[in-house]
């Protein structure tokens, strides 16, 4: 099953969340819709809504209220996206320019607040407190993982278990609180819920693992983005912190130099030594771990086309190449 035979299951409701991103994108303030739809309408995977509806299908309810809490994380995780490039002085997402690189950092700081706000707008007519809870704490626990990963910036010391907590904020807990957020709406059964949970948890970590891989092993044309861009922020990621674990004392103060200060001078070197200690392979084989984990969880799902694509969707990925 390939991504669009998994969008051909939720295809109508799909549009309708398309609909109603652009809906609840206006503003009376013209610069605020501007760089909204801008930011929304850039060709972004759309995979944290695409899990809401799948979760809502696998239960056989895919409904109005899937649409909106589809939405809620969509504007979520734009919000995000907006103030991370802020935070990463970054010039280029998705094939294009950065909201901060068109309109500067001021503004994309208070369009991605004004989504956090209009997103909890949506929340509240939903009108059920589990949801609410679950999406208050992944956003406490998402803006926590992003002040871990800034305080670990140029940081070599950076444990694999730190590396870790910091990418269940930022990338897995939004996951996480997607399909466990949908199956918590539709009141279904503790068991369902919290395999849910885990499941959208265990995608997001193999899918940061792979963003964090091809950082390293991609091809920038097909990413729309930088490759080296983590070692050009001076982020240890988990390729370099396995190598650092693993190489000898000549390539560790090589790879460690290269942390603290940046940049991409010495990529080619630090390149050499992830792929001759297998770091690449071992962050690839933790995703697959996490993969195996996550696909586990669906067994307490009803059979159908709903559950097969959330099973293709986790395969999907590890094996992606942007």
């Amino acid at each position: 099953m390939q991504i669009q035979d998994i969008l051909a299951v939720i295809r109508e409701e799909f549009q309708a969340v398309d609909h109603l991103i652009h809906q609840q994108l206006a503003s009376r303030v013209p610069l605020v819709e501007k760089i909204a739809d801008y930011i929304v309408s850039s060709g972004g995977k759309r995979i944290r809504p695409l899990l809401v509806l799948m979760t809502a299908r696998a239960f056989s309810e895919c409904d109005e209220r899937a649409v909106k809490l589809a939405t809620v994380i969509e504007f979520l995780h734009t919000a995000t996206l907006l103030h991370d490039d802020v935070v990463d002085t970054s010039d280029m997402r998705r094939g294009n320019p950065t909201a901060n690189a068109k309109w500067g950092n001021a503004s994309s700081v208070l369009v991605g607040d004004f989504l956090y706000s209009r997103s909890f707008e949506m929340l509240v007519e939903l009108e059920c407190l589990p949801v609410m809870q679950i999406l208050a704490k992944a956003t406490s626990v998402i803006a926590e993982g992003e002040v871990l990963q800034l305080t670990n910036v140029k940081n070599p010391d950076t444990t694999e278990q730190q590396y870790m907590d910091v990418i269940h904020g930022k990338t897995a807990m939004l996951f996480e609180a997607a399909t466990w957020g949908m199956a918590s709406l539709l009141q279904r059964s503790p068991a369902e819920r919290e395999a849910m949970r885990i499941y959208g948890r265990e995608l997001g970590l193999a899918f940061q693992l792979i963003d964090d891989v091809l950082d390293y092993d991609g091809d920038a044309a097909a990413m729309g983005k930088n490759v080296g861009d983590d070692l050009a922020e001076g982020k240890p990621t988990l390729p370099l912190i396995h190598a650092m674990a693993h190489c000898n004392d000549e390539q560790r103060k090589l790879v460690r130099s290269a942390i603290r200060k940046g940049g991409l001078d010495d990529m080619t070197d630090v390149l050499n030594v992830v792929h001759e200690w297998g770091s690449i392979d071992y962050t690839r084989n933790k995703a697959d771990e996490c993969i195996r984990r996550a696909r586990q969880q669906l067994d307490l799902l009803p059979s159908g086309d709903a559950r097969s694509a959330l099973d293709a969707l986790a395969l999907i990925a590890v094996e992606r190449s942007q």
